[in-house]
């Protein structure tokens, strides 16, 4: 056939598309469990961050195992449960089982979610009896889409350490800011509840904050700083974390810490 025919030409490219389809099923498939193990170090790079323990040029793996703790919560007891395995528990996908999830909608819904898991890993920094640091994954609705994070609060289940966002599509420079290292730290120090002892949370972004319970908004950025303020309202309320913090609220961090570490050792005995 000559090089101009238009059987030629189709044969060829045919013939092209099937050796690039090939190429990249190959690599995508022989580089996939590199790409978890990527996933897993950033993962843990970050809780690392938000528990203000990383450094540059540190072995991650070696500090996380040193210095965290992993459990899952049941987040409607704020108990730990021995039901899942804390290093492979997923709860993304736990939240789209019906067995491990639940829906959600109208005001239930704040964070914009539609469904969320019922069990929830949390990181103990320290002692797990009587950690320093708790580490809560967080996530909910910005302006684009979705945001994901982690939020650092002390051992007395109030105090707020920092806060990070590893997965957003919020606008640079303005609502992307919730990763900019001078606003985060305006966390620190922050109370997530007041001295009511009951469990709403009182933490919120405000175009004027000045109390223990205000962060400043992101400038030019309204429906980005809502967007943390509904996650953060959701995940430390009861629909959340809001009984397991407050285990620690009421001196758990000890006492009802132990109790369900005692209770996962007699269970397994």
């Amino acid at each position: 056939m000559g090089n101009n025919s238009i059987k030629k030409t189709l044969i060829v490219a045919f013939a092209l598309c099937i050796v690039c389809s090939v190429i990249v099923s190959t690599a995508a498939v022989a580089l996939r469990p590199q790409q978890q193990l990527n996933q897993e170090l950033d993962r843990k790079t970050n809780i690392l961050n938000v528990a203000k323990l990383y450094e540059p040029g540190m072995d991650v793996e070696s500090v996380f195992s040193e210095e965290m703790s992993a459990r899952v919560v049941d987040l409607e007891t704020g108990e730990y449960t021995d039901e899942f395995d804390p290093d492979t528990f997923n709860h993304f996908e736990a939240a789209s089982d019906p067995a491990t999830g639940r829906t959600l909608s109208g005001p239930d819904d704040i964070a914009g979610l539609s469904r969320v898991e019922n069990y929830a890993t949390v990181y103990l920094v320290g002692d797990p009896q009587d950690p320093s640091q708790i580490v809560l994954p967080i996530r909910g609705q910005g302006l684009w889409g979705l945001m994901r994070g982690f939020l650092s609060v002390k051992g007395d289940g109030n105090t707020i350490i920092s806060i990070t966002y590893y997965e957003l599509s919020e606008t640079p420079g303005l609502g992307a800011e919730v990763n900019n290292p001078r606003w985060q730290a305006l966390w620190e120090g922050k109370k997530i509840y007041d001295d009511k002892g009951d469990l709403s949370p009182e933490i919120h972004l405000s175009k004027s904050a000045s109390g223990e319970n205000e962060v400043d908004a992101l400038s030019g950025a309204t429906l980005t700083s809502n967007g943390v303020t509904n996650m953060l309202q959701f995940w430390l309320s009861s629909e959340g974390f809001g009984e397991y913090l407050a285990r620690f609220r009421n001196g758990a961090g000890q006492g009802g810490a132990q109790e369900a570490d005692g209770a996962l050792e007699s269970e397994g005995a």
